[in-house]
């Protein structure tokens, strides 16, 4: 059993394995870890942690940071702040590891755990395994009381080898002035007005501010967070609103986040969305230097292949997930790729996806070219795809039901030659995703859907 999805660990709040006591539970296995993979025994062990908006985080953090400072490691609590701001601060105070406490487009009654290592990457396997036996261990056993120390779950520490904590108060300043050092100096946004939808989450602050201090007229909407409203018809994962916003507010762009800022989708300068496909192909054709190679996911529209195959660009598939998009980046020596869903990895600028950053490269093509966002997506065709969710009452495998797989192979000889299907089980959630891609809308939409019935009347 691994408590660990493909983004770490997720669930709703109150209910295993995003309770408090879970939670501490985790922090003292994770903070065991770092120590025994500490090579400076002179050096207590450190961990950065930051979160997004949700009312849930506070009781989060008090547990994270117990659990880590009950194993002897030290905290520095930054606040909220974007995912990427946690990556690249872990690399900057030389920490062990980072921790985001944010289930990203989630609503606010979710919550989760994202692990970075001392590089500012996701946590490699080996660690996240190692913390996972231990977790394993340690929920098996409980939490009893023993007269002897060595045999409690979490055996009390010497009080002068228990971990410190801190506040870092310039978290913020220093996130966003690595922001605007990604951007090329010789340019500047001043020529621009840009909506900014934040999703109510943990860019609220930092995003508005690096457009405004690039010299953008910015226009903020969801960013007034409340603990509740994170993603809720915002952000990247509703785009409705700053299409609307775009038009109205005659702006040359819009710029969403998702609730923990490592996504983004942009709006031209007439509302129509452009997602993290046409992202990679305004970056990987007409960025300052044409990409080697582009990286995507199992869910990338076939027509983003085709258009990248057009200009002469290698294209790739990884696993759903932008963990499995960087190994393959770093496999093949390239610097760019990503997801439909806006996480955008430019391993130039950053280490891991980076919404704030990922846009600005987007701005500076805009800015280089002279030419709006609508003209930089013109040779990228996007193939009809219908994507559809179905919930389950429990995580269940559907390849594991013959008449299923039958039906998805009947699927997937329909299409054979101009489209795709994919089924793909949620890594963190009891759902199964249904996409079908192909040159025909009508078909697409039908198709997805039927399947997603039989999924239902299949699985229940």
């Amino acid at each position: 059993m691994s408590y660990f999805g493909t983004d770490g660990i997720r669930g709703k709040f109150g209910e295993l394995p995003i309770t408090p006591d879970f939670i501490l539970k985790l922090g003292y296995v994770t903070g065991q870890v770092l120590i025994e993979n500490n090579d400076n025994p002179a050096r207590r062990p450190s961990v950065v942690i930051g979160k997004d908006t949700r009312l849930s985080g506070y009781v989060i953090e008090g547990a994270l940071q117990a659990g880590f400072n009950a194993a002897g490691v030290d905290v520095h609590m930054l606040g909220p702040l974007p995912t990427p701001a946690i990556a690249h601060l872990t690399r900057s105070f030389n920490a062990d590891a980072g921790v985001v406490i944010s289930a990203s487009h989630n609503p606010y009654y979710d919550n989760g755990i994202k692990l970075f290592s001392g590089d500012g990457k996701k946590l490699t396997d080996e660690m996240q395994n190692a913390i996972n036996d231990k977790l394993k261990i340690i929920m098996s056993i409980g939490g009893n009381v023993s007269d002897n120390n060595n045999d409690l779950v979490m055996p009390i520490l010497d009080p002068a080898q228990l971990g410190k904590n801190n506040r870092i108060n310039d978290a913020k300043g220093r996130y966003i002035e690595f922001c605007k050092g990604s951007f090329p100096y010789q340019y500047d946004l001043s020529h621009l007005t840009v909506v900014v939808d934040c999703a109510n989450g943990a860019g609220y602050s930092v995003a508005p501010r690096v457009m405004r201090e690039l010299g953008a007229n910015v226009i903020a909407i969801n960013n007034t967070p409340d603990g509740l409203n994170i993603n809720a018809d915002c952000g990247s994962t509703h785009p409705e609103g700053l299409q609307k916003a775009v038009v109205e507010h005659e702006a040359d762009v819009g710029i969403a986040l998702d609730g923990d800022g490592d996504r983004i989708v942009m709006v031209d300068e007439a509302g129509n969305l452009v997602d993290g496909d046409g992202i990679l192909y305004v970056l990987a054709t007409q960025g300052q230097s044409k990409a080697k190679g582009v990286v995507g996911t199992l869910m990338s529209n076939m027509g983003l292949e085709l258009a990248l195959k057009a200009d002469g660009i290698a294209f790739t598939r990884a696993k759903v997930g932008d963990r499995y998009v960087m190994h393959e980046l770093e496999a093949n020596g390239w610097i760019l790729g990503g997801e439909p869903s806006g996480h955008i990895l430019c391993l130039d600028k950053s280490r891991t996806g980076d919404a704030i950053i990922a846009g600005l490269q987007v701005l500076a093509v805009m800015q280089a070219r002279g030419r709006a966002l609508s003209d930089l997506v013109e040779g990228f065709e996007v193939l009809p795809q219908k994507l559809v969710n179905v919930r389950l009452s429990q995580m269940q495998d559907p390849f594991e039901h013959e008449e299923l797989v039958t039906a998805f192979e009947k699927a997937q000889a329909t299409l054979e030659g101009r489209g795709r299907l994919l089924i793909r089980q949620s890594g963190t959630e009891p759902m199964i995703r249904v996409m079908v891609e192909s040159d025909d809308e009508i078909e697409c939409d039908v198709l997805a859907n039927d399947l997603a019935d039989h999924i239902k009347a299949v699985l229940g």
